[in-house]
């Protein structure tokens, strides 16, 4: 997986301030405080969520774990996660699930974890 760079910018301006904090970014903030900051952004996306009597936002966002004590956090997270609290104003994180883990031994150990989020906007 290549690095989003279009994700990895929007990070960086929104910790210089120069946009908006929206729910992506603190859903972004919590997963990786959920990893234990051993997580790296790979990429994230997200798209408009609606049903007949809720709408919000759908999130899919990759993450690379590199090291022997990054792999112990990604296993931790993947376990965390389903279950995980979140604290986004405005949101209720719907489903939070692993759609895909991928472990490579060699030549370091490296976990990448797709995860995909159902945010739900508060009324």
């Amino acid at each position: 997986m290549q690095i989003d760079s279009h994700a990895t910018r929007a990070m960086q301006e929104t910790a210089r301030g120069k946009r908006t904090r929206g729910p992506w970014a603190r859903l972004l903030d919590s997963l990786i405080g959920l990893a234990g900051g051993h997580a790296e952004l790979l990429s994230h996306a997200e798209r408009p969520w609606t049903s007949a009597t809720f709408s919000g936002t759908r999130h899919t966002a990759a993450f690379t774990f590199t090291g022997a004590e990054a792999v112990e956090a990604a296993e931790h997270f993947i376990a965390l996660l389903p279950d995980h609290e979140f604290a986004i104003p405005g949101q209720l994180v719907a489903d939070a699930a692993v759609i895909e883990a991928r472990l490579d031994m060699l030549p370091v150990p490296t976990f990448v974890i797709e995860v995909d989020l159902l945010l739900l906007d508060e009324v």
